[in-house]
């Protein structure tokens, strides 16, 4: 009971937080970024000067001897996917949060844009393999849901299979969505799913990841561990050599990575553990309403 009150506390802590955010920043920002599925027809009203004459209602104007217009509006209603790794590795975090408190912070966000605009919204949690679906619905009482779910799942894997999400998400859900996957993308392998995903919907990536994956400190021998594998190694970070491998490896990593996101015409964006993510998500969706 007092570990239900403590994860209902969590909840609605990152309830308030997070709401508040989508009402005070990403209000408009969200609607012009992802669009719905088309236009649907809405009305017919008489031409007026500066009306495309390709819109003119033909049978109508022929009825009234009067030229008439139909009027189509943006089919707002979108179905969002979030596709969210919580494998091993998103236990790890160096600087104020772990890399799993910044995916359901971001999670929240997204959730609470997408229900203020009327959208579904489902997830599909993923390790190795996929772990849990939880179908598209509307609603607070259904984000609730999904932040309860992120805060308090125990994945049965622990390893990073980004393709197997993306195969599923092709699989059950028929029409095109909008998907955002999210993840640290410390995996392999998926560039073809990730093109077939997009060329069907429209996937986004959120890479998150902690500063300390890119840049080792200077603090003499240390052992680190592979929160996927389980496999643990000692490091000499006094070493320059050492932590100049390390930050190229890095690099190395973010250009494959990137150059996958290019090849199949994937918008990404970049978060960091302790950092703002509101700038970068708001360039984000500047970025693709335009």
């Amino acid at each position: 009971m007092k570990e239900r009150t403590e994860l209902l506390k969590k909840v609605r802590k990152i309830e308030i937080r997070t709401r508040g955010l989508t009402k005070q920043v990403f209000a408009g920002q969200y609607h012009s970024a992802f669009k719905g599925r088309g236009m649907t027809f809405s009305e017919v009203r008489e031409y007026q000067y500066g009306d495309d004459v390709r819109s003119i209602d033909w049978n109508v104007t022929a009825r009234f001897n009067h030229p008439y217009i139909k009027v189509h509006e943006e089919e707002r209603e979108l179905t969002v996917m979030l596709l969210i790794d919580v494998s091993g590795s998103g236990n790890y975090g160096t600087h104020a949060q772990l890399k799993k408190d910044l995916i359901t912070e971001i999670a929240a966000v997204l959730s609470f844009s997408a229900i203020d605009n009327n959208d579904k919204i489902g997830v599909i949690l993923f390790s190795d393999k996929v772990e849990k679906f939880i179908p598209p619905q509307k609603g607070r009482k259904h984000i609730l849901r999904i932040i309860s779910e992120l805060l308090d799942y125990s994945p049965e894997n622990n390893g990073t299979d980004i393709a197997e999400s993306l195969r599923y998400l092709t699989n059950v859900i028929k029409k095109r969505c909008t998907a955002f996957l999210i993840s640290d993308f410390r995996d392999t392998g998926y560039a073809r799913s990730l093109q077939i995903a997009n060329n069907k919907h429209d996937i986004v990536a959120v890479h998150v990841h902690d500063r300390r994956e890119r840049e080792l400190p200077k603090a003499g021998l240390i052992r680190v561990r592979d929160n996927e594998t389980g496999r643990e190694r000692w490091i000499d970070t006094g070493r320059k050599k050492v932590r100049e491998t390390y930050r190229m490896k890095w690099h190395s990593h973010l250009d494959m990575m990137n150059e996958i996101f290019k090849k199949s015409g994937v918008d990404v964006v970049n978060l960091e553990t302790g950092s703002d993510y509101v700038k970068p998500l708001i360039k984000l969706f500047k970025r693709r309403g335009q």
